[in-house]
């Protein structure tokens, strides 16, 4: 969710001398061989699923430490058996291999065996502690249990208790039990080297999610185990107290916040940025019903990112209910190809729309709500830019491909919040620009990018920033600003830097289900026709069927035809904004 969803006709290139998007000819890793396994949760709606689902997530990240061998089913989500299904035809990565059946939870950590170490059991007292055994987990090659699942089964399995979490955290050190267990993981794990220094895990704790058998942050578990990455649930905020620990001292989860992410940065030294997966909980920092917070959930989330961009972290929002990153992450990967149209001759006097299909940044979206708008019998008929984040690549590289594989000539893939990650650019510090760079441009080319289409940030870009962005998107910049701290922010002057168009993100349209109102929303953005010069004008729609996007267009058009409004795709989009800025 790129995040701010609060807020919530070029001819078809038939024929033309044009490479098919989809993916270049070259050298591919061979595809995985053997049976792939499969176990399908057999719980749900309770604490035990919750407890299972803990259980499986961690043994899975074991078994797909060194090669994709498990596939975890869901008793109700859909997602994971048709991913199955998808990457399983057509000579996908899939394809060709056995699938079998594990039956049960012992079968499973027979599977886990050779290289399981032992067991961590969590404190159902101390709901963050589901977090820290989970670290540990990653960590030490063990599976987190609760009580309850260890009485049942820990002599069964002949299984050792490395660390029994039960106790520790009492709120001495710090006067909050979760503080306390999280300052206690930081010193032992992140500080000590011992976590991944590529990747956080910002995943909601048991507080209210284990009684409701709540498992979409359970089940991603196995990639937080896979990467041994550190594993944690705090507020961003420092002007009130988190709706999990009321009875802390003010400020307590920002501070402990700030030790994380300065530990992580201290781990990876300047020499790559650090992903962020996972969202802050709703019910626990903003004002949702239920819970009375000063802070809307989408300043919350921009708080968020404000706070982790100057320590080289960059948010993959959205991730709950995403299955089998341990697994998807080893899809062999060919480098990704996407069509570009040829060159139009000249710039007209009319109105130009282009329209970015937006908030598919972040794994949840990409992995559970792209694939419905994308078997729209309406896509391909309209030129769109679909937003989607490269360093995705690194999580679902086989989901990123099939989508490239089967886009038509008028689907073009940018970046979305903000470039290869959602980070603010401007809080990036003037010393790790040069890494901020390199991280864009390893991915941009990865996704044959050239186009960063949404930007978020708290005020237009410096001229470091724009520099920085002319390396990877030099086809393209449009940003959002929105300036929550009142330092004055506003959006840049249509542009061109260096080569490279900058211009505004339009954001009144957002998430259209009738088209007339679609229509009227963008209509309110667009000026009275300008005799003698063309206008450009770029719109962010957020998760919203072609079809319906498409009659927006047609209803804008009899609402406004004065205007003369063609829709293009990106690329011809901002080409012709940049030659009529420089009058040619």
């Amino acid at each position: 969710m790129s995040p701010i969803t609060g807020f919530i006709t070029g001819a078809l290139l038939v024929g033309l001398a044009i490479a098919a998007p989809g993916l270049s000819k070259g050298a591919q890793a061979p595809k995985p061989q053997g049976a792939l396994y499969t176990y399908r949760l057999k719980q749900d709606g309770t604490p035990a699923a919750y407890d299972e689902a803990l259980a499986v997530a961690c043994l899975q990240g074991i078994i797909n430490r060194k090669s994709p061998r498990l596939y975890v089913l869901s008793p109700k989500e859909t997602w994971p058996a048709y991913w199955l299904d998808v990457l399983s035809t057509h000579d996908r990565w899939l394809s060709g291999r056995t699938k079998q059946a594990v039956p049960n939870l012992d079968a499973l950590v027979g599977m886990a065996r050779p290289a399981l170490r032992g067991a961590v059991i969590w404190d159902p007292t101390v709901p963050a502690s589901v977090n820290v055994a989970t670290t540990i987990a990653g960590v030490e090659d063990a599976v987190a249990l609760s009580p309850e699942m260890a009485d049942a089964n820990l002599s069964r399995w002949g299984l050792h208790v490395l660390k029994d979490l039960r106790g520790m955290f009492t709120g001495r050190e710090t006067g909050s039990q979760k503080n306390d267990a999280y300052r206690w993981a930081i010193r032992e794990y992140l500080t000590a080297g011992r976590c991944s220094s590529h990747l956080f895990c910002l995943y909601e704790d048991a507080y209210s999610t284990r009684a409701a058998g709540d498992t979409g942050y359970v089940v991603t578990r196995d990639w937080a185990v896979r990467n041994r990455a550190f594993v944690f649930d705090l507020s961003p905020w420092g002007d009130e107290k988190p709706g999990d620990d009321p009875g802390q001292a003010l400020g307590t989860d920002l501070a402990t916040y700030r030790l994380a992410l300065e530990a992580m940065l201290g781990r990876s030294a300047g020499k790559h940025m650090t992903e962020m997966a996972g969202f802050f909980v709703f019910s626990k920092y903003s004002n949702i019903p239920g819970h009375a917070s000063r802070h809307d959930p989408v300043p919350t989330e921009w708080e968020t990112v404000y706070l982790i961009s100057p320590y080289n972290c960059y948010q993959n929002t959205v991730a709950g209910s995403c299955y089998n990153q341990s697994l998807h992450s080893q899809a062999p990967l060919k480098r990704l190809h996407q069509s570009r149209p040829p060159r139009r001759p000249a710039v007209e006097n009319r109105t130009y729309v282009c329209i970015l299909m937006a908030d598919y940044d972040s794994a949840t979206p990409l992995y559970a709500f792209l694939p419905g708008f994308w078997q729209s019998a309406a896509r391909g008929k309209t030129p769109f830019a679909w937003g989607i984040n490269p360093n995705l690549l690194e999580t679902y590289p086989d989901i990123i491909s099939y989508f490239y594989e089967t886009a038509t000539p008028n689907d073009h893939f940018t970046s979305d919040a903000s470039a290869a990650g959602y980070m603010n650019p401007n809080r990036i510090h003037a010393e790790s620009l040069p890494l901020f760079i390199r991280h864009n441009e390893k991915f941009f080319r990865m996704a044959d990018m050239s186009i960063a289409a949404m930007v978020l940030d708290w005020d237009q870009p410096t001229p470091a920033v724009k520099d920085a962005f002319t390396h990877f998107a030099p086809d393209g910049y449009a940003t959002i600003v929105m300036d929550l701290h009142g330092n004055g922010g506003h959006d840049p002057e249509p542009q061109v830097w260096k080569g490279m168009p900058v211009m505004p993100l339009l954001n009144n349209a957002g998430q259209i289900a009738d088209p007339e109102n679609g229509a009227a929303a963008i209509s309110s953005c667009l000026p009275a026709r300008q005799a003698g010069r063309p206008d450009f004008r770029f719109f962010r729609i957020v998760w919203s069927d072609p079809g319906v996007v498409t009659q927006t267009i047609d209803a804008l058009r009899r609402r406004r035809p004065e205007l003369d409004i063609e829709v293009l795709d990106p690329y011809t989009f901002f080409d012709l904004f940049k030659r009529w800025k420089e009058g040619r």
